[in-house]
């Protein structure tokens, strides 16, 4: 694989693209005829470009959810599963689309596996750490154990004539950006650390094995948002496999931009350009943007693995209601009460990566 450079600037066309979603209003994005809104069959058919590529199987997604759940949550909903169709635009190969992959159910569990049990893992690195030591919950126990209500600190500033210590309610509700899982990724230096990496959860790497099975789950970013927060446009050059990346969203949607710039040709080598004007040889610049709903995820694969893309905005009280309590909705004598409606106004993306071959 050609190496790549990680603090190239994007092409002109898809930053101007992002630019014009990140501040356009709800009313504005609905009526837009631009955009990717693959939340059923319908929305597909109204775009001539995109076309259904292959399918998942009621019967195999069922007995993969079952095996994720390991008895946890109310699972009767998977009795009723269809098949899940997966969707690619013709300006984009390689870039797999698939709404409503997750059913309420399975998405529910995630997110407490990810944000109870794995943010809880101190072998995970967060942004938080760049400036914070940080008192972890008992082993087994999660942040959201502990009171919003608490002005006591769980984190100790490195420099505190800069930062000033952390409630865990100041923690959760704004500060924390994103985690890690398996390879940590050092977002300064823009690669992985040479030293060996925590494992990788294994029943999310079973869960992601079985949905998307050409890429074995090493690495991942578990990304979280509110409104206002954007993702600025960038590649995932650092990983020496060209397998592809998987994209779970879940909670509010997201306005996801994805480009390829006239130089691309299929080693992921960009350049500038101008949106919508021919550019080398007579090529345009292909920028989609989608907006992804929770359940849905994206596969960047092929000629879409090493394209340019973002996140220009985060689409405030989107939230789909079976997820908005979160994680308030409990089962154990209402544990996590104090902190209903958390999840009302926020989007945890899971990015997923293979490092090397």
């Amino acid at each position: 694989m050609q190496h790549l450079d990680p603090h190239e600037r994007p092409p002109e066309g898809i930053r101007s693209v992002y630019k014009k979603y990140q501040k356009m209003r709800l009313q504005e994005l609905d009526q837009d005829q631009d955009i990717i809104n693959l939340s059923s069959d319908a929305s597909a058919s109204t775009n001539s470009k995109v076309r259904v590529v292959s399918e998942y199987g009621a019967e195999d997604l069922t007995a993969t959810f079952r095996a994720f759940t390991g008895g946890d949550g109310d699972v009767r909903d998977l009795d009723m599963l269809t098949s899940i169709p997966v969707y690619e635009h013709e300006d984009m190969p390689g870039l797999h689309m698939i709404p409503s992959l997750l059913p309420p159910a399975i998405q529910s569990i995630l997110l407490s596996r990810l944000l109870h049990r794995d943010l809880s893992n101190p072998t995970h690195l967060t942004n938080i750490h760049t400036h914070y030591a940080i008192s972890y919950p008992p082993s087994s126990s999660s942040f959201f154990s502990l009171s919003p209500n608490s002005r006591t600190p769980i984190t100790t500033p490195i420099d505190p004539t800069i930062h000033n210590p952390l409630t865990a309610s100041q923690l959760l509700t704004r500060k924390l950006r994103w985690t890690t899982l398996g390879g940590q990724y050092d977002w300064t230096a823009k690669c992985y650390p040479s030293t060996r990496p925590p494992p990788f959860p294994a029943d999310i790497k079973a869960l992601l094995g079985s949905l998307f099975t050409s890429t074995k789950a090493e690495a991942a970013i578990v990304n979280l948002y509110s409104p206002g927060d954007t993702l600025s446009v960038h590649r995932d050059v650092a990983e020496t496999s060209p397998t592809g990346l998987v994209s779970v969203s879940l909670g509010c949607d997201a306005l996801f931009i994805i480009g390829l710039s006239p130089e691309d040709d299929g080693d992921g080598k960009g350049g500038e350009g101008k949106e919508g004007k021919e550019g080398k040889e007579g090529k345009e610049e292909k920028i989609l943007t989608l907006r992804l709903r929770s359940g849905s995820a994206v596969y960047m694969s092929g000629l879409s693995r090493f394209a340019w893309h973002g996140v220009p905005q985060i689409v405030a009280g989107t939230c789909p209601e079976y997820l908005r309590d979160w994680p308030g909705t409990a089962q154990r004598s209402g544990e996590y009460q104090d902190w209903k409606g958390w999840m009302a106004n926020k989007r945890v993306n899971l990015n997923v990566r293979q490092m090397g071959d």
